[in-house]
């Protein structure tokens, strides 16, 4: 039976699966080799891994635009992330469906590059969140449908300031973690119209600093708030490593999903050449099953993790979400959750 078959069969009716993934960076060494071998190139083997998902998200961590112009700050930022926007093709091979625009290299190229990326894919019909041509549009959450379901998200980012979109101005949704409670107070009305409209929420943060394994306790309890307030998965990203899963009254916290498309030189000790994408079934009771699919970057390509590189992300990640009492189950060299009382009754 194959793989969408067994994973179908015990998913409540309705349920929707979705594949969360961390950065894709296609700017650099990538948009090379992609000159070389095409747009499905850095996908690698992955795609029908997860062929099962109804929905792709990935967080774009590079503009698409022809701008040249690199934005400087009085703080000076060494990186800055560029792919030409024809390169919007590599996210139609991947089959992703939405992605999150709020992190710290939407402004790279100035408010054009961040303009010409929102172009560049709503001429290919791939939905976003995180970024926009005011604060309103910044804000909006991405609305997507599947098995007759629908599923927001909202994006924000902690870092930096000065891209925060302001009313009558672009940007990206800009969010102090933990922010104080009256910047918290437009959050919060979003989420509480979002659950009229929506069946699932899905609040996409780019947070915290780099190459950081743990997330810090304000994080974990603004978290834990956002799901009290009615988001029912947190997905992380920022470090470059995926951190700790964390289940809480059938929601599900993904601290940080890590990278999956990248030429990022490698820590030999943090292995963020190693992550993950990180398949997740929701019902109307909540998240049914998590599915962890260990992945490795080589190449600047997307690949399925095996032999020791995927035991040894597999461990961290299940090692890492024992430190918060949710246990991961090692299963055909993947990691799942299981919640109890999960699934059809």
């Amino acid at each position: 039976m194959p793989k969408s078959q067994q994973s179908s069969s015990s998913a409540s009716p309705g349920a929707v699966t979705l594949a969360l993934a961390g950065d894709v960076m296609l700017g650099r060494l990538v948009r090379n080799r992609i000159r070389e071998r095409g747009y499905a190139y850095p996908w690698g083997d992955i795609l029908p891994e997860i062929a099962e998902a109804d929905l792709f998200l990935v967080n774009l961590e590079c503009v698409l635009s022809a701008q040249t112009a690199r934005w400087f700050g009085r703080e000076a930022k060494q990186f800055h992330f560029r792919a030409d926007p024809d390169m919007v093709a590599v996210l139609k091979a991947g089959g992703v469906d939405c992605v999150s625009l709020a992190n710290n290299h939407i402004g790279d190229f100035g408010l054009d590059g961040l303009l010409d990326t929102i172009r560049a894919l709503d001429r290919a019909s791939i939905s976003h969140a995180g970024a926009g041509s005011d604060l309103a549009a910044a804000r909006a959450p991405a609305r997507l449908r599947a098995r007759g379901r629908q599923v927001a998200v909202i994006a924000a980012a902690d870092y930096p300031p000065p891209w925060a979109a302001c009313l009558a101005e672009p940007g990206m949704h800009f969010l102090a973690i933990p922010p104080e409670e009256d910047e918290l107070v437009p959050l919060l009305e979003a989420i509480r119209v979002e659950r009229t409209r929506s069946d699932h929420l899905i609040l996409s943060l780019h947070w915290g600093y780099n190459m950081c394994e743990r997330p810090p306790a304000e994080f974990r309890g603004f978290a834990h708030r956002m799901l009290e307030a009615g988001v029912d998965v947190i997905w992380g990203h920022s470090a470059h490593l995926p951190q700790a899963v964390e289940l809480a009254d059938q929601k599900l916290i993904l601290y940080d999903t890590g990278d999956l498309i990248d030429d990022y030189v490698v820590d030999p000790a943090l292995r963020n050449d190693l992550s993950a994408v990180f398949l997740i079934t929701l019902g109307t009771r909540g998240v049914e099953r998590l599915e962890v699919i260990p992945i490795q970057i080589a190449e600047q390509q997307a690949r399925l993790a095996r032999g020791e590189a995927a035991a040894w992300i597999t461990s961290r990640i299940a090692k890492l979400s024992a430190e918060i009492h949710t246990t991961l189950c090692p299963e055909d060299n993947h990691l799942i959750l299981r919640p109890a009382g999960a699934g059809a009754p």
